[in-house]
């Protein structure tokens, strides 16, 4: 793990996780090196220190991008415009729900994001999924090289992240690749849907899920009877339960295992182990719809595997990092041990030697991503070379 603040995680994860979406490290010694004092301080001097200096260089880099408009020079403007989009959801993620300016960030963020990706030429489409009179937003990436209905793999959200941040790290291009197109959603609790429509998260996550499925079997260009399910961090826990409970999934993978998230809150209220985010308690609270931390606790009783786990019936993928400091390896363990039933099931410990060692692999995804993105196409039908 890259640890730019000696003292403090949830910015090293912050810095790490901006890394893995295509941060320059110039760019990241010039925002971090005022930082230092910040880093040590409380949660929202802190945080508001690393915002402006995060913003200011994703105000920097579209300057540059405008420089480079005017003389038609719109792909190199397209990668400093997807830069800045991904450091000022850097910044955003680390902010109070309810800290002023938060939501014109996020808004802001997706903009670039949506031009970043335009200029680009990028082959990623913005869809939406009705549900519950709304909609899911979500980012679609087709297949490559494929003729006739293709593999998909769905792609969701853990606590804090978003689908543009699942986007930069890279799975949808390397699953593209391979022949497998990608539906990388903001289910509710995450993204698009806590933050523009205040949908919370729910336990029983095949009630989004099925939706997703549902829409995407409308879909000629999707073979509906080869849609996976992937999620990362708390996706450990939503991944599981969506594949169990909804058998119209081919197969299920999830990239850090979850499985008993009602332990882990226990242990965090008892100060144990690293939290991901500032004002950790108020956001979970905000990402679940819960009054206060007892409300919270009430509804993390639900979330766990056990009893769930047994139901799969196809081909599943628990990974886990060796020296994850969030979720404990028994976790993972413990899911691949109920996985009784899966015809086809696979622990991978990512170790030191092909990285990936950390939460999610938040520290060197590439060679987790690729494992991922094998297996998938292994089980689904798409290719390897």
């Amino acid at each position: 793990m890259f640890k730019y603040f000696p003292t403090n995680y949830v910015w090293n994860l912050s810095v790490d996780l901006a890394i893995e979406m295509g941060a320059r490290i110039g760019e990241i010694e010039a925002m971090c090196a005022p930082l230092q004092e910040a880093a040590k301080a409380p949660d929202t001097a802190g945080t508001q220190a690393f915002r402006e200096t995060w913003v200011r260089m994703a105000d920097r880099l579209c300057e540059l991008a405008d420089e480079d408009k005017a003389r038609g020079r719109l792909l190199s403007a397209g990668e400093k415009i997807s830069r800045a989009a991904s450091y000022l959801i850097t910044a955003e993620r680390l902010q109070a729900h309810d800290a002023p300016g938060r939501l014109d960030l996020y808004r802001r963020h997706l903009a670039l994001f949506a031009e970043g990706a335009r200029l680009s030429g990028e082959r990623v489409e913005r869809v939406e999924i009705p549900y519950e009179g709304t909609h899911l937003a979500a980012l679609y990436v087709p297949a490559e090289g494929v003729q006739g209905p293709a593999p998909l793999l769905v792609q969701v959200n853990g606590l804090d992240s978003t689908k543009e941040m699942k986007q930069r790290v890279g799975l949808p291009a390397w699953l593209a690749r391979r022949g497998v197109a990608s539906l990388v959603v903001d289910q509710p609790g995450t993204g698009e849907a806590l933050r523009l429509q205040g949908l919370t998260a729910r336990f029983d996550a095949e009630h989004w899920a099925s939706r997703v499925v549902d829409w995407l079997e409308t879909r000629p260009e999707i073979d509906a009877k080869r849609i996976g399910l992937e999620g990362v961090s708390l996706g450990g826990y939503y991944c599981p339960r969506a594949v169990a409970f909804e058998p119209r999934f081919a197969c299920g993978v999830v990239w850090g295992a979850n499985h008993d998230w009602r332990d882990v809150q226990k242990r965090r209220l008892a100060r144990e182990g690293n939290l991901p985010v500032p004002h950790y308690w108020a956001h979970v609270c905000w990402v679940w719809g819960a009054k206060d931390i007892a409300d919270f606790m009430r509804i993390a009783e639900n979330v766990h595997l056990d009893g769930v786990v047994e139901r799969i019936r196809v081909p599943f993928l628990v990974t886990h990092g060796e020296q994850d400091s969030q979720i404990p390896l028994k976790w993972a363990e413990r899911t691949y041990e109920q996985l009784v039933n899966s015809p086809k099931r696979e622990l991978k410990v990512f170790t030191e030697r092909e990285g990936g060692v950390q939460h999610s692999s938040f520290d060197n995804s590439i060679n987790a991503g690729h494992y991922i993105a094998d297996w998938v196409a292994e089980t689904l039908g798409g290719r390897l070379a």
